[in-house]
């Protein structure tokens, strides 16, 4: 047994803080399984995330979800995406945004339409086309 202070463990999943393609890709695709597939529901086995858990909540939840959705907007804007993918990512948070505001009918919603998915697979083609050093190989 070892006394004194103990070797630092690297974290599994260190958030990147990088500017750099590849920093980016990672950072994203965390954010979208946090807000996306966090954990699965029991029984349904459907995986759900923090925006769908977050628009429970009226109002704030909805405004909450949708800043979220727009930093991966953001993010892609930095890497230098043209205005017309930046438009329909846009499109895909204020149309979550929109539909997820609607009492109990938007709730539902949320677990079926999944913007940060569909701009996630929008950010990873710009990604493979203009950098593809940074594709990652799924196992």
């Amino acid at each position: 047994m070892a006394i004194g202070p103990q070797p630092a463990r690297r974290m599994e999943h260190e958030l990147p803080i990088g500017n750099d393609p590849a920093s980016v890709r990672r950072r994203i695709e965390m954010l979208e399984r946090v807000l996306e597939r966090a954990f699965t529901v029991p029984g349904i086995r459907r995986q759900v995330g923090l925006d769908a858990v977050v628009g429970l909540v009226p109002v704030a939840g909805d405004l909450i979800a949708a800043a979220l959705g727009l930093y991966l907007v953001w993010e892609a804007r930095n890497l230098g995406m043209s205005k017309w993918q930046l438009a329909r990512m846009s499109a895909n948070v204020g149309f979550d945004s929109l539909v997820g505001a609607i009492p109990i009918a938007g709730d539902l919603f949320d677990f079926v339409f999944r913007s940060n998915s569909r701009n996630l697979k929008i950010i990873r083609k710009h990604l493979d086309k203009h950098h593809p050093h940074t594709r990652v190989i799924d196992a």
